[in-house]
């Protein structure tokens, strides 16, 4: 073990969540990334580049097994495809190392319950990477919440009108079966917030989805594509709030990516990435007052999520370093995958699916 404020790292995963880990640990105080393992020649290229201009010279390894095993390690980064986690995590249960997991934690409920069953057996961090509610901006907003400013909440709703998804090695995120779906793969971050955000836990959940315009004329090995691009979600709480999630894929001209809102008896909280902009909105008609919550460039320019991975990284590091449980424990990864299955198979029936 490192001693002071210093852990040594090492991240399995070199792809594009792995490059943005790169370049956001740089600007984690006392964390030094030692170790990198990737079996692909591509993403590894990306790693030299990448490495060109970053603090860290760490060991490079095409076998994670094999970097667990030669690696002095404090803590490890799994950043690969969805599919995978759950085999790497069953692996390193045994071990004292602290773990972040990059959402989702699992493609699968018996597979998400069987690592969460054994991270509370373990004394090591177990750290699951919804990095979202890290945003500035949300975290600000969130914070606001909790202060009381909206009153009780009763409706919440996030929207993201994004881009499609990207393409990755193997185009694994094509397809359900890799990636637990479109509500598990790119909406469990949401339904993480809207835990977090109502402190409630979910008891019904309603969602109508489809595969409209995007990946239509795509085919590989002879397989279509069955991921969703656009779906509206309605989720009952045990207290009465209600949320609703609407996700459009095929937006890549809104202006805001991120709108997300919670509404009280009090007033109105509202968030938009990436203006960063925070609006507080009484119900007394007093008039919104506006907050910008900037992020620094350099932090913006380290990945794709508002500047969300160097928060989230910083904050497990201090857990790390203090001994402080996971800020979001394998118990939020369990939900945030419960809740996007149980999505996933309401939007297939058409039927509200109980929790």
């Amino acid at each position: 073990m490192s001693n002071d404020n210093n852990r040594r790292y090492g991240l399995i995963g070199a792809g594009m969540m792995g490059q943005e880990h790169i370049k956001s640990l740089a600007f984690v105080e006392g964390a030094d990334l030692v170790a990198i393992a990737e079996p692909n020649d591509v993403p590894m290229n990306w790693t030299f580049e990448t490495l060109r201009s970053s603090r860290f010279k760490p060991a490079l390894y095409s076998d994670w097994r094999e970097m667990v095993a030669s690696a002095d390690l404090d803590a490890i980064i799994i950043a690969t495809p969805n599919f995978t986690h759950h085999e790497i995590l069953v692996e390193l249960m045994g071990t004292d190392l602290a773990i972040m997991v990059e959402k989702p934690m699992c493609t699968t409920l018996k597979d998400a319950k069987e690592i969460a069953k054994l991270a509370g057996k373990r004394a090591a961090l177990t750290h699951v990477g919804l990095e979202y509610r890290y945003m500035p901006p949300v975290a600000k907003f969130i914070e606001d919440l909790h202060s009381g400013k909206a009153g009780s909440a009763r409706m919440m709703t996030i929207r993201e009108h994004r881009f499609p998804f990207l393409s990755k090695i193997g185009d694994w995120n094509r397809f359900n079966e890799k990636t637990g779906g479109t509500l598990v793969e790119k909406c469990c971050h949401f339904f993480d917030l809207m835990r977090l955000a109502l402190k409630d836990e979910p008891v019904r959940i309603f969602a109508s989805a489809g595969m409209d315009v995007n990946h239509l004329d795509e085919s590989y090995d002879a397989r279509q594509p069955d991921i969703l691009d656009n779906t509206m979600v309605i989720v009952d709480f045990v207290g009465g709030a209600r949320a609703h999630l609407d996700l459009c894929m095929f937006a890549e001209g809104a202006e805001q990516q991120e709108d997300i809102s919670v509404i009280g008896n009090v007033g109105k909280l509202e968030v938009q990435i990436p203006s960063g902009t925070v609006t507080w909105s009484p119900r007394d008609r007093s008039g919104a007052v506006k907050q910008h919550v900037g992020v620094d460039a350099d932090v913006l320019a380290a990945g794709h999520h508002h500047g969300a991975t160097v928060y989230h990284l910083r904050d497990f590091h201090d857990a790390l370093v203090n001994g402080k449980p996971a800020p979001v424990s394998a118990y939020d990864g369990l939900r945030s995958v419960e809740m996007g299955l149980a999505a996933q198979k309401s939007a297939a029936s058409g039927k509200a699916v109980s929790l």
